[in-house]
């Protein structure tokens, strides 16, 4: 796994911090085949737009905003292949993967 370095832009409105930010060899192969970067996804993720989540799996995140528990986003590239964006409890970390790479 390689850390993101392209990760200096950041959103409107923070919540949490993402720590250092990891792209999986899927995930970084799913987006390069899409065309796109991590990016655009790590900034819907920061600004709390959880994506493909169930209501149930969102409220889940907000109460982990508010005590510190890890955040899940799930989004899907322009190619229709479905990413998940883990950001860690203590939040040193924030890593884009494949569902199956979990």
């Amino acid at each position: 796994m390689r850390p993101n370095t392209n990760t200096n832009r950041q959103p409107s409105v923070t919540r949490f911090a993402l720590g250092q930010t990891y792209v999986t060899p899927g995930a970084e192969d799913a987006l390069m085949i899409a065309g796109q970067t991590g990016i655009e996804f790590l900034r819907r993720h920061m600004s709390n737009d959880w994506g493909e989540l169930s209501d149930e799996d969102a409220r889940e995140n907000e109460l982990s905003l508010k005590e510190g528990f890890r955040l899940l986003s799930a989004y899907r590239t322009a190619k229709g292949q479905k990413l998940w964006i883990i950001t860690e409890a203590d939040r040193s970390a924030t890593t884009i993967l494949l569902p199956d790479e979990y």
